[in-house]
């Protein structure tokens, strides 16, 4: 996320989970005298996953697994320095960096040229330049409004025929009452996936888990659709935002590119940000032995997942955006933590001897 973001959920629905609480956001602002924010600032979010871990999990191997191999006693782990080591089982919680996805038409054009919106930290490099954002979901359309800010001439091009944004639910007294009387049943606020019936409903991932896959699929399309939060309204009441249509080509022209529409018309920039979001492909572990990946059961790129995120490959579990095909798009969310670290440990733990046993 560049410089100058927000997150688009809610700040109680930005708490990384600890077993007793004790490690939440809010909790964080008040020791540290910062003032309440909404939406809250990536460079708090930041500082306060930070101090998570500085609290949770002081003693971080900040090295990196170069070589998972899968073998008879479980994995044997080779880091980049060298070291060699064996472990009974392994959670892969990397997140979504290897995901970035850029649409295949794009393949090959200069990286002057084109980028796409992970690769980037601050996008105010583009002072004065033409930019045309690919996308229709949150980053592009922050991208866009940053873009602007920032003093870039921007235009937002989307294949969904309109710009949707999630609309802020009223902080009633009524909903405020709602919201207690319900926390015990639904788990994650239920304003942040798409429409409420849909984060209540995907609340509950052992129940998604065994859902018939056409409801899956339905739940899925609704959490994860290309949205805006409603703040971003205003920021962009300036910004041209182009919907229905998709490039049809992209063709270098000196240190520009000419962008060829779907409706015939044209464009002429200078860079070309893609904000298409991610795609998960398990093939893209690089540390992930070739036998592992073999034995890796996947579907659409997802590992399929059994109780306890456990994959194919027994003692290999898969946590975050990798488990929602299986587990619901709960897991692509922060507050999907809770219910993750939670039903992970409870199936490690209550493993008998043999690790045969499955609870949970």
């Amino acid at each position: 996320m560049p410089r100058g973001m927000f997150l688009r959920s809610s700040p109680s629905a930005s708490n990384i989970a600890d077993p007793d609480g004790q490690l939440r956001l809010d909790r964080y602002h008040a020791l540290h005298s910062i003032p309440h924010a909404k939406p809250t600032p990536l460079e708090d979010f930041v500082r306060y996953g930070q101090w998570f871990q500085q609290q949770a999990v002081p003693d971080v191997d900040r090295r990196t697994v170069s070589r998972l191999v899968a073998n008879a006693r479980g994995f044997h782990v080779r880091l980049q320095d060298g070291e060699e080591f064996h472990a009974r089982r392994v959670v892969v919680a990397t997140g979504i960096s290897p995901f970035a996805r850029r649409p295949p038409q794009f393949a090959g054009l200069p990286a002057p040229l084109v980028s796409h919106s992970f690769d980037h930290a601050d996008l105010r490099r583009f002072a004065g330049q033409r930019v045309a954002v690919v996308g229709g979901g949150q980053s592009a359309l922050e991208s866009a409004a940053l873009l602007h800010e920032g003093g870039a001439e921007v235009e937002v091009i989307a294949r969904a025929p309109g710009t949707y944004f999630i609309p802020d639910w009223p902080q009633t007294p009524l909903v405020r009452a709602a919201r207690r009387l319900l926390s015990p049943i639904v788990r994650p606020p239920f304003d942040i996936m798409g429409p409420r019936f849909v984060s209540w409903l995907i609340a509950w991932p052992r129940l998604f888990r065994r859902s018939p896959r056409a409801l899956q699929d339905f739940l899925t399309a609704r959490a994860v659709r290309p949205a805006g939060a409603s703040w971003l309204t205003p920021r962009l009441a300036s910004v041209p935002i182009t919907a229905g249509r998709t490039i049809a080509a992209a063709i270098p022209t000196g240190s520009q590119l000419r962008l060829r529409l779907s409706d015939g018309t044209e464009r002429l920039v200078d860079h070309l940000l893609l904000a298409t979001g991610y795609r998960v492909d398990a093939t893209r572990y690089a540390f992930l032995a070739p036998t592992l990946l073999q034995a890796l059961r996947t579907r659409d790129g997802y590992p399929e997942l059994d109780v306890g995120f456990e994959s194919s490959v027994p003692g290999l579990h898969f946590l975050g955006t990798p488990a929602a095909r299986s587990f619901g798009p709960l897991c692509r969310f922060v507050v999907g933590t809770r219910y993750m670290a939670r039903a992970l440990t409870r199936y490690v733990t209550h493993l008998d001897g043999n690790g045969r046993a499955r609870h949970g």
